[in-house]
C-alpha cells in the first residue's frame, strides 16, 4: 500500500497591520520652544484677530488642554482638567469642532470656518487650512491607531475626508469633498471620491 504524500506547508497568513500606539497624552504635547500665551497670541492672530472665530476658540481649549498636562503635582492639575474637560464638552457643542488635546497640533493651525468637524488626526503639521465639514479618523474599527497624519502647509478644502494610517505630505492640497484613504505624496492635489491623486502645477519647480 502506497503511502500518501503530506501536502505541502504553506506559511500562515500575515498578520494584518496595526498602526503605532497613540500619543497617551500625559504630557504637554503643545509646539516646543514657544510659551503658552504667545502660542494663543499666534493662533489669535492666525484667526484674524477675531474674538468671534469660533475656530479660534476650539484651538484655545486645544491649548490648554495640553498646558495643563505640565502642571505639577498632579493635585493642582485636577481643577484645570475638569475645566478642560467642560470646555471641550463646550467646544464641540458651540464651535462645531471635535479637537481633542491628544492630537499633535503645529503652529498657526487655521480652522477656517466651522461646523461639522471632527478633527481625530495622528497629527497636524504647521500653517495647515481646515475647512467646514472636515473629517479626519479610523477608517474601521479593527484598528482605532490608524489616523492620518498631516503634513505642513496643507490645505483642507470642506467636506474632505481624510481616514486611516495615511500620510499626507507638505504642501498638499485636498479638494473639497474628497475621501483620501492612502497616502498623498508631497506638492500634490488630491480630489474627487475616491481621490485621485496628481502633482500640482501652480508651485514653482521644488
Amino acid at each position: 500500500m502506497s503511502e500518501t504524500p503530506d501536502a505541502p506547508e504553506t506559511a500562515g497568513a500575515p498578520a494584518p497591520f496595526r498602526a503605532p500606539p497613540l500619543p497617551l497624552g500625559d504630557r504637554n504635547g503643545n509646539p516646543p520652544g514657544i510659551s503658552f500665551w504667545a502660542l494663543v497670541r499666534e493662533d489669535f492672530a492666525t484667526h484674524d484677530r477675531d474674538l468671534g472665530s469660533q475656530g479660534f476658540w476650539a484651538l484655545f481649549w486645544h491649548r490648554f488642554g495640553n498646558w495643563r498636562m505640565g502642571v505639577r503635582p498632579r493635585l493642582l492639575r485636577l481643577p484645570l482638567s475638569l475645566i478642560y474637560r467642560t470646555m471641550f464638552k463646550a467646544s464641540e457643542i458651540f464651535c462645531g469642532v471635535k479637537l481633542s488635546y491628544n492630537v499633535a497640533v503645529g503652529r498657526r493651525l487655521r480652522i477656517d470656518h466651522f461646523g461639522g468637524m471632527i478633527l481625530g488626526a495622528r497629527s497636524i503639521g504647521d500653517d495647515v487650512i481646515v475647512r467646514q465639514n472636515t473629517t479626519m479618523g479610523i477608517n474601521s474599527p479593527a484598528d482605532l491607531n490608524a489616523k492620518p497624519m498631516i503634513g505642513n502647509r496643507v490645505t483642507i478644502g470642506a467636506g474632505a475626508v481624510i481616514v486611516g494610517h495615511v500620510t499626507i505630505g507638505d504642501d498638499v492640497v485636498i479638494g473639497a469633498n474628497a475621501v483620501v484613504t492612502r497616502d498623498v505624496p508631497a506638492r500634490h492635489l488630491a480630489a474627487g471620491v475616491p481621490a485621485q491623486i496628481r502633482p500640482r502645477r501652480d508651485l514653482p519647480p521644488a
